[in-house]
């Protein structure tokens, strides 16, 4: 006699493209944690995951989408960079009554972009699919990243249906449909143009250590096709007028050594010039990851007001 197995363990195949999320674990605070939840799955590439954190108040809740950097090869959802302690960027948006997802997605040596973008979006996606489990506003999630993630956090704000090449910037991984927009983007020193940055020589690499161009990786292709694929992965390609632009917030160290002061600079003259609301805050005297600065504690609270204001909205 055959024995089916509990459908918890039933195993299909080929595997579906996403998990639904199992209940929560539930901290003494009440903040509610899904952890490492399934939200995109691809033959030969590892799972895409992410976290979710819900504070213990009253909901649906507004949410903010954490997208870590790591110049697209490196990196992972649960760590913030090295300078602003994870302790500070979790709890402060958890005590602002926001909910946090944390995402990884693919770097650029499993793939090469737009699957970074692809991911993003289809973590947007699964968020609002299971919004009602999450305890989560489908209808207010903002974005917010730093280094890669913030070059991606901006792509997420600024591509959409309205985008040239719409459906090839959308994707269709996990949750192969919905709406991915978003209410606000936070821009922590991000790349916005991709033609001008790959000019920037890379800072010396300590000796014995190899580290591949991050630009050439992230676009792939042969040296005559990048260029027209670094306009097509660059923020300020998509910053134009009659584009659907949700306000933003940059912030950058004045002396950024690893991406320049002028990438966000760039991003926000181009958004002001088409229309849309942006903030350019500068960091003065900081390098890469706000290094050099004293106390990264405002910066944090400043991004974090920014986001519950206009979630609030």
């Amino acid at each position: 006699m055959t024995q089916s197995l509990p459908a918890e363990l039933d195993m299909s195949w080929p595997p579906p493209p996403f998990q639904a999320p199992v209940p929560p674990a539930v901290a003494e605070n009440g903040v509610r944690r899904f952890d490492g939840v399934t939200y995109a799955t691809r033959p030969g590439f590892r799972p895409r995951l992410l976290d979710v954190q819900v504070p213990a108040a009253e909901g649906p809740l507004p949410a903010v989408v954490w997208i870590h950097g790591g110049g697209w090869m490196d990196g992972d959802r649960r760590y913030p960079p090295p300078t602003v302690p994870v302790e500070l960027l979790h709890g402060t948006v958890l005590a602002a009554g926001l909910a946090l997802v944390s995402v990884d997605y693919r770097h650029s040596l499993e793939a090469p972009f737009p699957a970074q973008l692809h991911d993003v979006k289809a973590a947007i996606r699964y968020v609002r699919t299971f919004a009602d489990v999450f305890g989560i506003d489908p209808d207010r999630i903002a974005v917010w990243g730093e280094s890669a993630g913030g070059h991606l956090a901006a792509l997420a704000g600024l591509t959409g249906p309205h985008s040239p090449d719409a459906a090839a910037l959308e994707g269709a991984e996990g949750v192969g449909e919905g709406d991915t927009s978003v209410r606000a983007v936070v821009d922590w020193y991000g790349v916005s143009d991709l033609v001008a940055v790959r000019e920037h020589p890379m800072p010396p690499m300590p000796p014995g250590v190899e580290f591949p161009d991050p630009y050439d990786a992230l676009l792939g292709g042969t040296e005559e096709e990048r260029p027209a694929l670094a306009r097509t992965a660059s923020p300020v390609t998509y910053a134009v007028a009659g584009a659907a632009l949700p306000p933003f917030l940059l912030i950058h160290g004045t002396q950024d050594g690893l991406v320049p002061y002028s990438q966000s600079e760039a991003l926000d003259a181009a958004l002001r010039e088409a229309g849309g609301e942006s903030t350019l805050q500068p960091v003065e005297g900081a390098d890469h990851i706000f290094l050099g600065t004293p106390d990264v504690a405002p910066i944090v609270t400043a991004s974090v007001e920014f986001l519950a204001r206009h979630l609030r909205a």
